[in-house]
């Protein structure tokens, strides 16, 4: 009985999160203008969301900033995740508490912050795509680091020093050893930086240029308006999002996977060696 409960919370919990993201997207393949009512099967949605040369500068724009924005950080909160695990406990430990601000913070204090500190202090112009690069990655690093450090932590250790014993130099110990452990973490950083980016609004709408506009961004003028094929056309971006975040998942869970099973394989080779020998 314990385990047929738990079996149907976790069916329910499913239904309640992804139940409406389905609805939405049966509604996208209609050319109905509500949701209520359906009235027949359409592709007009689709077709306004590329036709319209507003709605593709803003989805161009969108994925440009989110791309750039998302190597940026994930530069830096690679590099920043491995200095800190070198660096030894002290610094691991308060570059970590520190890290966390920024996750825990509300986005809009950041928005708040962020507007001062580049438009007020610095003399950014709030016209510029700096401005909205800088803060997306303020958003989008410390998530990078927090995917990097367990990489890190479940690393063998020794194979870095045993690189330098070998004659290797450091930098060449991370690029050979250190980066191909932890390159995983750094494609999940990277996913959630992306995603981080489309998602964002406070940060956007506080930093951007004024002709410049998100989806977030754009979505929310756009519902407060009265254009409803704009509106059904974001239906479909809606879609388009979900279903591209669905495959980068499975796709990353499977080959999450299939490292796993070679880790596994190779051990399981290297302890019968051992027997053997």
């Amino acid at each position: 009985m314990k385990r047929f409960l738990g079996r149907a919370f976790l069916v329910l919990m499913v239904i309640l999160m992804y139940l409406p993201i389905l609805v939405l997207a049966v509604y996208s393949f209609t050319d109905s203008a509500n949701i209520g009512v359906i009235h027949g099967f359409s592709l007009k949605n689709y077709e306004t969301l590329f036709t319209k040369p507003d709605l593709r500068a803003m989805i161009i724009g969108t994925i440009v900033l989110a791309v750039g924005s998302a190597f940026v950080s994930t530069i830096l909160g690679t590099f920043g995740a491995v200095g800190v695990f070198y660096s030894g406990r002290f610094g691991n430990a308060v570059v970590g508490a520190l890290n966390q601000v920024p996750v825990v913070n509300a986005e809009v204090v950041t928005a708040f912050s962020l507007c001062i500190l580049l438009i007020g202090v610095c003399g950014v112009d709030k016209g510029s795509f700096i401005s909205l690069l800088i803060g997306h990655v303020v958003l989008e690093a410390p998530f990078v680091y927090l995917s990097v450090v367990p990489k890190l932590k479940q690393m063998d250790n020794s194979l870095y020093e045993a690189a330098l014993d070998l004659g290797a130099s450091p930098a060449m110990a991370l690029r050979r050893v250190v980066f191909p452990q932890i390159f995983p973490g750094v494609v999940s950083g990277f996913a959630l930086a992306v995603t981080l980016s489309l998602d964002d609004y406070f940060i956007t709408s506080y930093t951007k240029p004024a002709t410049f506009d998100t989806i977030s961004t754009y979505v929310v003028n756009a519902t407060r308006g009265s254009q409803t094929e704009i509106k059904t056309a974001l239906w479909a971006l809606s879609t388009i999002i979900f279903v591209v975040v669905v495959l980068m998942v499975t796709l990353m869970n499977m080959s999450g996977n299939k490292n796993d099973k070679l880790d596994k394989n190779g051990k399981r080779a290297g302890a019968e060696d051992g027997k053997k020998r």
